[in-house]
């Protein structure tokens, strides 16, 4: 359905401002994964009523998945280059090919497969004039947050209708396991404090709702490659807000992604609803 898999484009534009905006800001990663969390746990549960409820014991699984995501990327970003923190989480996807048939019986279909390579090939190819080694701890966190990226996804197909007590609770296990030594930060400045309030009802809160919605009639490896989007987009708003300059390759690479996206999505508007998770597909 086209509509769930522009929600999922929209979920990627939303979360590739994080790059710009965490290196902007003066905060420590503690206090960004905290306060961001909290913020869209907030707003959320306002906005979503149904999501105040406990989710069940899988709902829970699913919200740690999350809550594991969402820390591990601020804090690699703050340990290691904004390009190793994406490029690592963006394997997700490889993790998701290797597990949706366990976990959700969701067999992906030939299309799929083929489109794998491609968009990993652009996503190489769109680092390699930039990715460097960084800081060790902090790029084996962002190869971590794409292992934790590919349960999330793999987590809010599953659980339906209780994805919006997943999004709610675990903002809430993200913000508060990770406050005490958020209060042993610096000081926020008002620039601070407005990026906090973007990142939390934007780029995290509003991201993940349509993500998860977008999810419901999107098989995972699919939405996991749709996303993609998201390390395309990162170096713009960079560029733009930090004057951070893509290489040629980045722009090569950005290229085969857009060009790959702007398939899958037409390709898969064409071939209607995906069946609910648990139920495989004719390749």
């Amino acid at each position: 359905m086209l509509r769930s898999r522009l929600y999922l484009l929209a979920a990627a534009v939303l979360w590739s401002t994080a790059g710009a905006a965490v290196k902007l800001s003066s905060l420590s990663a503690w206090q960004l994964a905290s306060g961001r969390s909290l913020i869209a746990a907030l707003v959320l549960a306002l906005a979503i009523p149904s999501g105040r409820k406990l989710p069940s014991r899988r709902g829970l699984l699913a919200a740690l998945a999350y809550a594991a995501t969402v820390v591990s990327f601020i804090i690699a970003n703050k340990l290691t280059t904004s390009a190793n923190a994406i490029f690592l989480q963006d394997t997700a996807p490889l993790y998701v090919l290797l597990l949706s048939p366990l976990v959700l019986r969701e067999r992906p279909s030939r299309g799929e497969l083929a489109a794998v390579p491609v968009f990993l090939l652009g996503l190489s190819l769109f680092f390699l004039d930039q990715l460097n080694p960084g800081q060790f701890w902090g790029n084996v966190i962002a190869l971590g947050s794409g292992v934790a990226f590919a349960l999330c996804i793999l987590g809010l197909r599953a659980v339906g209708e209780e994805g919006s007590s997943v999004l709610v609770w675990g903002n809430l296990i993200a913000g508060f396991s990770v406050l005490l030594p958020a209060l042993g930060g610096p000081s926020p400045t008002a620039l601070d404090l407005g990026l906090l309030v973007f990142l939390g009802v934007f780029q995290l809160g509003l991201a993940y709702t349509l993500f998860q919605r977008g999810l419901r009639e999107t098989p995972a490896v699919e939405a996991s490659l749709l996303i993609l989007l998201e390390p395309v987009l990162n170096p713009v708003w960079t560029f733009l807000f930090t004057g951070e300059r893509p290489g040629p390759w980045a722009l090569v690479g950005g290229a085969i992604i857009l060009l790959a996206t702007a398939w899958r999505t037409l390709l898969g508007s064409r071939g209607g609803e995906a069946p609910p998770a648990g139920e495989t597909r004719a390749s």
